[in-house]
């Protein structure tokens, strides 16, 4: 009954409130009865979430609501029980004992209040309460706790339009078609619409680059595709570069050469054949078999593929002593190499590539770049490397609004012509907006003039026809702001002769001297393994050098952002509730602020932290980094994941930030925008390089050169 009245106060005070939201107070109430001692107890549970439902009301207005509700659900506390007398005026007890006073009628009632026999407590009666109180507790601690559910997530589901024609070819397998055609189809994820009614063409021998803003579908597209829920000719082999590559004995020279199985096939029956051979078997036939073996190998270049697959595993970084030891032995970055290098030696129709530059360093980047040039087959990649979508792409897909545009051309290209056509749209939507206000001032002007009614009718008419008149697409501007910082004076950080080793042979670097001021901006480059990741834990504190020493002025506040992140993310909550995890005791509003300042708004900032994309996940862990307020960056690839809008942004954001910055970065345009000095990590040290990042390209190329003679 109590609910009911307070569910009814709610609704007479805030007539406009959320039903969800109601739900949800009324639930707080209903559950939290017992733990509200006071109306300040109320409003610390509510009192964030009234305010949010009427800015109006100031806070004495929403604690008033807190008294009324706690009255209503605490009827019986609030009532006076009893007499009570107010005094005339202050009594001085002391003064009463002094004086022998017997007449304490008037005192005694300030404290004696005389109970009936009948409320006194049976002490046998609480013992036994007691005991059955405590058998109810043991039972409870006994009995098998409920099974934790594990986290289900929303799941992606797809529709489309199958082309009968095609069906009835692949059923009679009588398709040879190498192009990829999938027809109006829709893609949801949830209740969230991706795709609808859209349309994808992929021709035999050209390379795409998938692109579009974070979070509108485009690695679920992926998935689409490589797990056959959108339907593509059978004949047509797939390869979806996801998972990296299950550690185990086999080396990784050999992992790279199982992908070909035909091979690996005929080098079983070789294997076979020789043994029956050389036991004596007196079968004629073995020789005939072993022939044509031989002849298929050769056919297939069997030969060669060993060093094929060499080449491809030395350019993503695997020299001659990592391609033969066991795959066990890698790194899950080094594994996800080692799947991109299995992909790019067994050569499938289509290839579908997900952030492939993610895990590389920029010598990696720039031999991938090289070799996709000459990619036989189809390749379909999702990537926000401006560079490698200038370098790489024979056409550009834009997904955006639920449908997917094509472009001619690299992402270069893309940019201008989109420019050009949405100028163009918006003149043409300016064009009809006029003419369109025109003939409205026409038909309003002789409306009611008579000799004019044909010309006003015909107005009208016209008026009617003509198209549905469109706003221009307009994406929302991604804007990144870091904190405002106090000065300080230099130097605020230095590193006098650093040095690392793992154990006593894996020495990383010696001699590291590093001297870094709030204007400072400085980014660290070089191979996987150089020890870029280990300088930053060293700066910051997560592992002790070996030897040297490093000073920090006594007000840096240093903000961090690892490259694993994701892993730091507590998946089961809100992008709110983890803000508010690190940060306990702040307004709703803040928290919200904080991730808007990122472009985690609305919604999305309700939303599980596992149903985010990567690089929304990437937005949160920045929200989350400033929200300490730091002065100084340490940030070990940030654009992972983050879509080229979204670098672009924080590119800007760092140029604008008055603290210091030290950057581990691969992506090419934002070393470009923010960094000042160029620092390479290698030969077991780190050096200054003074020409940037051209010199330091140049230095990879010619490497890469002389590799290949």
């Amino acid at each position: 009954m109590s609910t009911a009245k307070c569910a009814s106060l709610l609704k007479q005070e805030f007539p406009s409130i959320d039903v969800e939201m109601k739900q949800y107070i009324e639930g707080v109430l209903d559950s939290g009865m017992d733990d509200f001692d006071s109306s300040d107890d109320l409003y610390d549970a509510i009192g964030v979430i009234l305010h949010e439902v009427s800015e109006e009301k100031s806070e004495n207005d929403i604690r008033d609501l807190c008294e009324q509700l706690l009255c209503l659900m605490k009827p019986s506390e609030n009532k006076k029980s009893g007499t009570q007398k107010v005094l005339d005026a202050p009594i001085n007890i002391a003064e009463m004992a002094a004086n022998n006073i017997t007449n304490v009628t008037d005192v005694s009632s300030i404290w004696v209040i005389n109970r009936d026999d009948n409320l006194k407590v049976d002490s046998k009666k609480l013992e036994k309460a007691q005991q059955k109180l405590q058998q109810k507790q043991d039972k409870r601690s006994e009995a098998p706790k409920a099974p934790v559910m594990p986290l289900q997530l929303q799941t992606a589901t797809a529709s489309q339009v199958i082309n009968k024609k095609e069906s009835q070819m692949d059923a009679k397998g009588t398709n040879r078609s190498m192009d990829i055609r999938i027809e109006n189809f829709d893609v949801s994820f949830g209740n969230k619409v991706l795709l609808q009614n859209a349309d994808l063409l992929l021709a035999h021998g050209r390379r795409y680059g998938l692109v579009g803003r974070n979070g509108l579908g485009k690695t679920t597209l992926l998935r689409m595709i490589s797990g056959k829920q959108l339907q593509i000719p059978a004949h047509i082999s797939i390869l979806h570069v996801e998972q990296e590559v299950i550690g185990d004995d086999t080396t990784a020279l050999n992992s790279v050469l199982e992908c070909d199985f035909e091979r690996t096939r005929l080098l079983a029956e070789e294997k076979k054949i020789n043994i029956e051979i050389n036991v004596g078997s007196s079968n004629p036939e073995l020789n005939k078999k072993l022939t044509e073996v031989y002849a298929a190998l050769e056919n297939i270049d069997a030969d060669r593929a060993p060093a094929r697959a060499s080449v491809i595993l030395n350019g993503l970084g695997f020299n001659k002593d990592m391609q033969a030891r066991a795959t066990k032995t890698f790194s899950g970055g080094w594994r996800m190499r080692l799947a991109l290098a299995r992909a790019l030696f067994s050569r499938p129709d289509l290839l579908l590539l997900d952030e492939p530059t993610n895990m590389l360093d920029i010598k990696a980047i720039i031999w991938l770049e090289n070799y996709l040039q000459n990619w036989p087959s189809t390749l379909l990649v999702v990537s926000h490397d401006r560079n490698f979508l200038d370098t790489v792409p024979t056409d550009i897909l834009h997904l955006h609004t639920q449908r997917i545009d094509v472009y001619r051309g690299n992402y270069e290209q893309f940019d201008k012509t989109r420019t050009e056509k949405l100028k163009s749209q918006r003149r043409e939507f300016e064009a009809q907006l006029a003419h369109r206000q025109h003939v409205q001032e026409f038909i309003d002007r002789f409306r009611y003039n008579a000799n004019r009614a044909a010309s006003v009718q015909s107005k009208i008419k016209m008026l009617e026809k003509l198209p549905e008149l469109k706003p221009v697409e307009k994406e929302i501007e991604v804007v990144i702001k870091f904190p405002d910082v106090e000065p300080l004076n230099p130097p605020v950080l230095t590193l006098n002769e650093i040095a690392f080793k793992y154990n006593k042979d894996k020495v990383i670097f010696t001699c590291v001297n590093l001297c870094a001021n709030l204007d400072s901006r400085i980014c660290i480059v070089g191979e996987n393994g150089a020890g870029k990741t280990t300088l930053l834990k060293i700066i910051m504190g997560i592992l002790s050098s070996t030897s040297g020493t490093i000073s920090q002025h006594r007000g840096l506040k240093i903000g961090y952002f690892a490259q694993h992140h994701v892993d730091q993310l507590n998946m089961n909550t809100t992008c709110v509730g983890l803000l508010q995890e690190a940060f306990p005791g702040r307004p709703v509003e803040e928290y919200r602020r904080q991730l808007g300042g990122f472009g985690i708004s609305g919604d999305l900032a309700l939303q599980l932290v596992a149903s985010l994309s990567g690089g929304q996940k990437s937005r949160v862990t920045l929200a989350k980094m400033c929200m300490a307020r730091p002065n100084f960056l340490i940030l070990d690839e940030p654009t992972n994941h983050l879509d080229i809008e979204t670098i672009a942004a924080l590119g800007k954001a760092l140029t604008e930030f008055k603290g210091g910055l030290v950057l581990v970065s691969h992506d090419e345009r934002l070393i470009r925008m923010v960094c000042k000095e160029l620092w390479v990590c290698g030969n077991g040290t780190v050096t200054n390089i003074e020409g940037g990042i051209d010199y330091y390209k140049q230095l990879i190329l010619a490497e890469l050169n002389e590799a290949t003679k």
